[in-house]
């Protein structure tokens, strides 16, 4: 698997999830198994089908998350301001609108257009990486 390179604050952040999961997500979910198997007979249970999928879902999930972990390259946003990297943040002016907008240029793993980061292997982030 290639390097996922993350800021510290995504890094942050992924630990966080993964410690959610591992810890408040497992127990609901194993709840979740235990009250569906008083239901009555598994091999007909649908509330403990869907508890069991739930868990593999969440079992799942929690893999990708170390293994994005383990696989993080943690860039340093305070090294070279001279031109835009990941961890640059950068105003971008649309001459036709005249309107100013600002991104945090990330890896791809904690890219969210919505709160204005945007992935280094995105259109926008891949035209502004080396430019100053």
């Amino acid at each position: 698997m290639k390097d996922v390179i993350l800021t510290p604050e995504g890094y942050e952040n992924l630990k966080q999830e993964l410690d959610h999961l591992r810890g408040d997500r497992r127990r609901e979910v194993a709840e979740r198994i235990r009250v569906a198997r008083e239901f009555g007979d598994i091999a007909e249970n649908a509330e403990y089908d869907d508890a069991k999928n739930e868990q593999a879902m969440l079992e799942h999930k929690i893999a990708q998350l170390e293994e994005r972990l383990a696989n993080a390259r943690l860039i340093d946003s305070n090294s070279d301001t001279s031109t835009v990297s990941v961890g640059s943040r950068v105003r971008l002016r649309d001459l036709d609108l005249k309107e100013t907008v600002e991104y945090h240029i990330v890896g791809s793993a904690e890219a969210n257009p919505a709160e204005q980061k945007l992935s280094n292997e995105s259109p926008v982030g891949k035209a502004i990486i080396g430019r100053k």
